[in-house]
């Protein structure tokens, strides 16, 4: 938002004060690229900076790049870079930062870049402010790519030659953004303070911002509405305790935000575990769950019922897509026609369940899982464990079922793709861990990664999405908005579709 914007809503920016946060859980380190979770994702694009970001619809709006051409065939983009500016060290930034970044550094440590950025024939400094890149085949959702969250831009002179995960600077952070990192005591807070040679004049309106450490999540409630912070974010804030903060008449609770990241939860089958391998069962234990319940007495309305593997955000979703409604009737006779009768006490067969360990909510979500499934004959054995252990039990294929979420990243191919193509069945958590194949969905995922033109694109989404909800190799749940409150003399929050993992360049305290 620029000044004239801001003074045009009767809100002039405030130069100064601290801006209180909480960050949950505590990060091992706040370098992107070397650490992906969300923690970092929120709090690292204060200090680093991507070429792009986008609006809340996904177009894409100048960061580190000023301005950028796309030629017809779709295959070359040059980006033009914004003028003076500089490392937190005093160092121009250029372009051969930006090759560096995309050529090596990301390409090494993120897989998730990795498989975009091979498709790049060329990447070249053209000048000092000049990045041309060629792709081999045109790929439609490039710019997507090219936020902090996905390629943040890193010093090449403090990366290149050396251990990009042990590097010197992946401790003293070096970024080109708006704050820099000055102190972070481990187990209780994490100070950044203004970046006073930052490329936009007069910003950052904040002097510093710190985030509070705070394990325990009806301390982080507390030190909420005791004004102690002004912000929380992501899953600082548990979702039964939003109805109370909502009543709070100092506090705004925002659900916007997520646009980018699109996080879509689901039980997560394992399809080696017989009858998962059988789609009528995994319809039927679909049918079987009840997700206005779940958004409406666990989340409090904060989120919506999922339809299907694309979420409403995410682009080229198709509302013509839907999984089978709610019926315990239907799905009890699908079961019968399956051949899984009920035995004696009533079970046709028993699965077990890892509750996702990512707090209480989750917990409640796998108790009310059990319950449903009771009413369709599926005994479901909780299996509790940690979230060390949950991610390498998913990554090894170790699990029957259990909850998972993922997020979309814009996008279909980023998003989507991975966790239901046969060429990405991998013992790595986050990939296709469940097993599905099937090969008219790896074409039809093929022919929209390949397709220079949306409407092509469309059409093999739409296609594909149909396919997916009538073989549900996944039990989609719930499209997760976490809610972000803060104090409402906080201004700015949210103004693009990557919410509080932004700059804060603009985030300013009224008076």
């Amino acid at each position: 938002m620029t000044v004239q914007e801001a003074m045009a809503q009767g809100v002039a920016p405030r130069r100064g004060g601290t801006l209180q946060m909480m960050l949950t859980p505590e990060p091992p380190v706040l370098q992107i690229g070397v650490n992906q979770q969300g923690p970092t994702l929120a709090a690292a694009p204060k200090i680093f900076q991507g070429l792009l970001t986008f609006s809340p619809t996904l177009e894409p709006q100048p960061v580190l790049a000023k301005s950028w051409t796309i030629s017809p065939d779709g295959k070359e983009y040059v980006f033009t870079l914004q003028e003076n500016v500089k490392w937190h060290d005093g160092q121009p930034f250029t372009a051969d930062d930006v090759v560096f970044s995309i050529m090596k550094f990301h390409m090494e440590l993120s897989p998730r870049a990795r498989a975009i950025f091979s498709l790049i024939e060329t990447c070249e400094a053209k000048d000092p402010l000049t990045v041309r890149i060629v792709l081999k085949q045109a790929f439609q959702p490039f710019l997507l790519m090219f936020d902090a969250t996905a390629a943040a831009i890193v010093a090449k002179h403090l990366f290149d030659g050396q251990d990009y995960r042990t590097a010197p600077a992946v401790q003293r952070l070096v970024g080109t953004g708006p704050f820099k990192l000055t102190e972070w005591q481990r187990g209780n807070f994490v100070r950044m303070d203004r970046n006073e040679t930052y490329w936009k004049p007069g910003q950052p309106y904040l002097d510093t911002i710190i985030y509070r450490i705070i394990p325990d999540s009806q301390s982080r409630r507390l030190a909420l509405e005791s004004g102690q912070v002004l912000l929380s974010q992501s899953s600082d804030i548990e979702p039964f305790d939003i109805p109370q903060l909502r009543q709070r008449p100092n506090l705004e609770v925002e659900t916007k935000g997520w646009e980018y990241f699109s996080p879509l939860s689901w039980i997560e089958l394992n399809h080696r575990v017989k009858p998962l391998d059988d789609a009528r069962v995994r319809r039927a234990m679909s049918m079987a769950i009840d997700r206005n319940f779940i958004v409406n007495r666990l989340w409090f309305g904060v989120g919506k019922p999922a339809t299907g593997p694309v979420a409403s955000t995410t682009r080229f979703f198709d509302a013509n897509a839907k999984i089978a409604a709610f019926n315990v009737q239907q799905a009890n006779a699908l079961l019968d026609q399956a051949g899984y009768p009920r035995n004696a006490q009533g079970v046709r067969f028993t699965l077990k369940h890892i509750p996702l360990p990512y707090g209480e909510i989750w917990t409640r979500l796998s108790e009310y899982l059990r319950q449903a499934m009771r009413n369709v004959g599926i005994a479901l054995e909780l299996e509790s464990t940690d979230a060390g252990s949950w991610a390498r039990r998913v990554g090894n294929w170790e699990y029957e079922t259990t909850i998972n979420f993922v997020y979309q990243f814009g996008d279909p191919t980023l998003g989507v793709e991975r966790t239901y193509v046969s060429t990405n069945i991998q013992k790595v958590t986050f990939t296709n861990t469940g097993g599905y194949a099937n090969p008219q969905v790896d074409a039809l995922f093929q022919q929209a990664r390949a397709a220079a033109a949306a409407a092509d694109r469309a059409r093999a989404f739409s296609e594909v999405q149909r396919i997916l909800v009538e073989d549900v190799p996944q039990i989609w749940l719930m499209e997760l908005s976490f809610p972000t409150v803060y104090d409402k003399k906080v201004r700015n929050v949210i103004t693009t579709g990557l919410g509080v993992s932004k700059s804060f360049d603009d985030v300013f305290i009224a008076g």
